[in-house]
């Protein structure tokens, strides 16, 4: 159950935010500036490349390796192929997972290391099978860590990750937390803007900063629900199994995040797909157990001691469609046919990258706000 009355007093919540989540949040902007001013330190901004890599690998543990893997294959489009690698191991730990190139991999191929820990032999095993096969290697790890060490001035090239001056490791919220999304994306999206797979200058990423730190001021803690439109998603996907549904190019990314950090940070299942795709695919859910009106027992049984069953709730979060091509009234008029409420998340007018961090600080204040107030949580 969801203690709504915690979400508006700030104070409350500051004692249950133990991993920092919020600051994390409020602070993406930072991060980016911090990012990208490593990124130039590092020399990423002056590469001049001789052409496009043929293919883009990403390898990394945890959910922001994923997200930025996401993030990246939408940015790059249909200029180069990017693939995350993905790992094997007995256990989710640092020593016990590997990762392995694939057969084709060679000296036209770009392999980026995304890592919050940087104590992953893995990563480091695959850099020098990378640097053996003449691939380029760049990496963006803990400043002083084992991976940056080995990696560093001998099989590629590294990028210290941007932390906060009184950041504590914390795994969870390292790894799942907002800063480090943007601390491991940023210094990518200079190397892919040099080597012509996206556009993200200098000038484009002040206006990611600014676009987030807008956006923290209005989801902040000190903001009220009734005008707080990350307080408002969290209180309306309480006791619901959230059904993510996304439209436009840009948006599928921010939702399968979305769905991501609920489960690892508030404990939530949710589904996430694409819009029209979404509509078959979830369609049986809004008319099942969990419609809205579902209740498979006795209706007069007691349910005092009972916990309140899970309804499929809707969550719309949409870049504008090309074309003017829309499968989002469909998608409301299916959801309300079925008594199923809806929310709507919509950024405001901006680039691409402007859009994207928008929702994707959106969300991600939403999902820190849930797993706050969350009874258990805190």
């Amino acid at each position: 159950m969801l203690d709504e009355s915690l979400l508006d007093d700030p104070e409350s919540l500051a004692r249950a935010d133990r991993r920092g989540l919020l600051r994390g949040a409020a602070e993406a902007g930072a991060r980016v500036r911090t990012a990208a001013r490593h990124a130039t330190e590092a020399g990423l901004a002056e590469i001049r490349p001789e052409g496009r890599p043929r293919a883009v690998l990403i390898a990394g543990p945890g959910t922001a390796a994923s997200g930025v893997a996401d993030l990246l294959t939408a940015l790059a489009g249909a200029a180069c192929p990017v693939t995350r690698l993905r790992s094997s191991g007995v256990a989710p730990a640092a020593g016990a997972l590997r990762w392995t190139l694939p057969g084709w991999a060679g000296s036209v191929d770009l392999l980026l290391l995304v890592t919050t820990d940087g104590a992953e032999p893995g990563l480091a095993l695959l850099a020098e099978q990378a640097y053996r096969r003449g691939c380029t290697v760049v990496a963006v790890a803990p400043q002083r860590s084992p991976l940056s060490e080995s990696v560093g001035g001998v099989h590629g090239l590294v990028v210290p990750m941007a932390v906060a001056p009184y950041e504590e490791y914390d795994e969870t919220a390292a790894s799942a937390g907002p800063g480090a999304l943007w601390a491991l994306l940023t210094p990518l999206l200079v190397l892919l803007d040099r080597v012509g797979l996206a556009t993200a200058p200098p000038d484009t990423l002040r206006l990611v900063a600014d676009r987030l730190d807008r956006t923290a001021e209005r989801c902040g803690p000190a903001i009220a629900t009734y005008s707080n439109p990350a307080k408002t998603l969290a209180a309306e996907l309480a006791d619901s199994l959230p059904l993510i549904w996304t439209e436009g190019a840009y948006a599928g990314p921010p939702g399968r995040r979305f769905a991501a950090v609920l489960a690892e940070l508030a404990g939530r299942p949710a589904l996430a797909a694409e819009l029209p795709e979404a509509l078959p695919a979830h369609g049986v859910l809004l008319a099942g157990a969990f419609a809205a009106g579902a209740d498979p027992e006795d209706f007069f049984r007691d349910r005092v001691d009972e916990a309140q069953a899970l309804h499929a709730r809707v969550v719309l979060l949409r870049d504008r469609p090309v074309g003017g091509i829309s499968a989002a009234p469909a998608a409301r008029e299916l959801a309300l046919s079925h008594d199923t409420a809806i929310s709507e998340l919509e950024p405001d007018e901006g680039s691409e990258l402007e859009n994207l961090a928008e929702l994707l600080a959106i969300t991600d204040f939403a999902a820190v706000y849930l797993s706050l107030a969350s009874a258990g949580r805190s």
